[in-house]
């Protein structure tokens, strides 16, 4: 994997390359940090870059989501799917519906697949919680996944060197 990366970004830097996947969906903080790590940055640099690269994408994502699904609901080609991943989105939100930004903060902080910055925006977005309150839960939560996500990487990669 982490060739695959160096080639695909061989005309970056590593900070960039890292600042740049940290954004990406699915991958996000929690994908980018041990690829820095393993392309030797240090964990905590990995951690910073990684925190601030996963964190640009969300206000557009907040307010670029709903005017998006509300279009493509009107087509008949992504109408379902479009549907569906609303139902899923929503089936996830359940402790943010009870408990809130501190819900949310504790869904983007759990460093498992389906959950982050990108999963987490798109549900505040979809339960109208206003953007200052559900930005800064993001923000705490991306921070707690960081520092779990560098503590982890930093004790494999040390483990596997």
């Amino acid at each position: 994997m982490e060739e695959f990366f160096k080639q695909l970004f061989s005309f970056l830097t590593i900070e960039i390359t890292v600042f740049l996947t940290a954004m990406l969906p699915v991958i996000e903080l929690r994908g980018a940090i041990p690829i820095g790590i393993s392309m030797g940055l240090s964990p905590v640099n990995a951690a910073v870059i990684s925190f601030i690269g996963s964190i640009i994408p969300v206000p557009f994502i907040f307010f670029c989501v709903r005017p998006l699904f509300n279009y493509l609901k009107e087509t008949k080609l992504f109408k379902n799917a479009v549907n569906r991943f609303v139902k899923r989105s929503l089936g996830k939100s359940k402790n943010v519906k009870k408990y809130g930004a501190w819900g949310l903060a504790l869904f983007v902080a759990v460093p498992l697949p389906g959950t982050g910055i990108w999963t987490g925006t798109i549900i505040a977005a979809l339960l109208d919680i206003r953007f200052k309150w559900a930005f800064s839960a993001i923000l705490l939560g991306n921070l707690i996944a960081a520092v779990a996500v560098m503590g982890l990487s930093s004790g494999i990669v040390r483990a596997v060197s």
